[in-house]
């Protein structure tokens, strides 16, 4: 695993973020998703965006500041992914990260449509398209343009935060 060295909590445009402080290999798991192991029928009763499903039954309440991979923000270009084996959650990286870089993963689909989207998605590669738009568009001066990022994702969110990853193979 990872050593906590290797990232820092900071600002970032999306609030508080997670940073490489050094680089950070291809294949390295970065940082365990931790928290209380609660039912998704208590997920539905309890207010939050913490919540990590790792199962049609099970999912990890991972609002406690302890858990440092809470400030892990979603990037529809990610440089790392959240892989699932039994109940625990783990984040590698999917490429070489660079010090200094912000260290994302796809929050997914079920996420994506109900809380990201409607707000309009500011990940790097989102805000990024956002603003070449607005320098593109002469009307942009006067009216603000709201962002949301491709809508080719499917079904909308009936719950908190669960995002659901098929288990991983993984890797030693």
């Amino acid at each position: 695993m990872a050593e906590p060295s290797f990232y820092a909590t900071k600002r970032s445009n999306t609030g508080l973020g997670l940073f490489a402080v050094k680089p950070i290999p291809k294949g390295t798991r970065i940082v365990e998703y931790t928290g209380s192991l609660i039912s998704n029928a208590e997920v539905e009763k309890r207010v939050g965006k913490y919540f990590f499903g790792i199962n049609a039954k099970w999912s990890i309440d991972g609002s406690a500041r302890s858990n440092i991979a809470r400030y892990i923000n979603h990037s529809c270009r990610p440089n790392a992914e959240a892989l699932i084996s039994g109940r625990r959650v783990w984040i590698w990286s999917k490429r070489n990260i660079p010090s200094g870089e912000e260290i994302t993963y796809d929050y997914g689909k079920e996420y994506f449509e109900g809380i990201i989207k409607p707000r309009g998605c500011r990940c790097e590669k989102c805000d990024s398209e956002s603003n070449r738009t607005k320098r593109k568009t002469p009307e942009s001066k006067t009216k603000q343009t709201k962002h949301t990022a491709p809508s080719t994702l499917g079904s909308s969110v009936s719950a908190p935060f669960r995002t659901q990853q098929k288990s991983p193979c993984i890797h030693a």
